[in-house]
This record gives C-alpha cells, structure tokens and sequence, in this order.
C-alpha cells in the first residue's frame, strides 16, 4: 500500500489499493460526482461528497472538465472495473485500525494546561492528559513539548464523538486476580527449612500444653534440628 502522501501512477486497475494518492484529469461531471482519467483502461469516479470536507451543492463549485487533480483511492472491484475516488486526504490512520491497548508513537501537536494533543495519524488527535503523564506532574510542558516525538496507549476510544484518549504509562500493571494467583518461587533448600520451623513451634506448643518448661537448651536443639534437616531436604 502507497503512503496517503506519495503520489503513484500505476499502470493497470489491479495495482490499485485504497488509500493510494494518484494524479488525474476530470473528463466530465454530473449531478452525483465527477470521471478522472487515470491513465488506465478504466476512470476512476469522484462522489459529490468526496469533492472536499464541506458540504457541496454543485459539482462545477469545485471542478470542471479539463481540470487536474490529485485524487485517493477509497475502493477498488477490478472485476467490475469501479475505481472509487476522494479528493478529501484520508488520515494515515483509520479508525478502524485503532483499538483500546495498542501502544502507538505519535507527535505533540499542541500542549494545554490540562494536557496535551498527540497526533497519531487519525482524523483528530489523540488527548494526553496530565494525569495520565505521571502521579506527580502538574505542568504538562514539564513532561512534553509541541512537536516532540512520544510513545503513548491507547486507553479508550469513542468513535462517535472521535475522540482517543492515551497516557504515557507503558508499563503493565498486574491485576489483583494476577497477584492473586502468582507463586513466588521457593528452593527446596527454603522449604525444608520452612517446614522445620512450623514443626518445631507444633512441639514447643505441646510442650507448653503439658506444663513442661521450655529452656534455652531446647531452643538450641530445635535450631540445630531444623538446619539439619533442610541439608538434607537440600541434598535429595
């Protein structure tokens, strides 16, 4: 696929794709729209709606045959031979390319006291906010400058008011069901010596149970068990 800024001319209705800029010449109009010749075996055709960004009430408002212009393609079905063309620019980005998560690199375009615009290549850009910036950020010129290159997430996307948010916070955050269910991992060195330790303190609470008295000497006898046994946990 062509780049939406880089004009290609192709040679033939099957090297077409969407989104690719082309060079052409109006052949006539109608009430709908206007024909471009390509340069191809077939023309390609401008919708009156696809003439400019403004509603339009007349074709000839904005073109006449003969002129020249600089067309995009929006769809192509080389089996019929249709060439649909806009003489809009399309973003880099559609909308549908988006989605909630992807960590995208964009520019600032623009820096507010709340935040700032990062434009990712979509029909509008994105907003950063300041809290979305770091926890102790108060000024978002602190953190970003117009024009700055900046790496961002998506964090939700309402595409009926095309509006994109994203932050700057890139690192995973694990869930509470993730905490929850990870295991820290334990040499079997660490848990023989783990289960020493509870068996002893299961025997001093006996030993307490029966009124007997649990002196320094036993204390030591327990610790020099407990390293015994985690040896030998160790060496199995």
């Amino acid at each position: 696929m062509s780049e939406a800024g880089t004009t290609t001319q192709p040679t033939s209705i099957q090297e077409l794709t969407p989104k690719m800029r082309l060079e052409g010449v109006i052949t006539r109009t109608e009430l709908y729209g206007a024909f471009v010749n390509l340069g191809l075996e077939r023309e390609g055709m401008i919708h009156i709606s696809q003439l400019a960004p403004r509603r339009i009430n007349k074709v000839t408002d904005v073109v006449k045959t003969g002129d020249k212009v600089t067309v995009w393609v929006t769809s192509v079905d080389a089996t019929q031979g249709r060439i649909a063309l806009t003489m809009i620019e399309p973003p880099a980005v559609e909308w549908s390319e988006l989605a909630e998560g992807q960590v995208r690199k964009g520019r600032v375009v623009r820096v507010e006291r709340y935040g700032a615009f990062v434009d990712l290549g979509a029909e509008r850009p994105a907003l950063l906010h300041v809290k979305e910036m770091g926890p102790y950020v108060r000024n978002p010129s602190e953190v970003v400058k117009e024009n700055q290159e900046v790496e961002v997430r998506i964090l939700s996307l309402n595409r009926a008011k095309r509006q994109i948010d994203v932050t700057l916070d890139l690192g995973d955050t694990p869930s509470a069901d993730d905490l929850k269910d990870e295991q820290p991992f334990v040499s079997p060195m660490e848990l023989a010596y783990r289960q020493a330790q509870e068996a002893a303190r299961q025997r001093r609470g006996r030993d307490k149970g029966s009124a007997r008295r649990y002196d320094r000497r036993d204390s030591q006898d327990d610790l020099e068990d407990i390293y015994r046994r985690t040896l030998e946990q160790g060496k199995r």
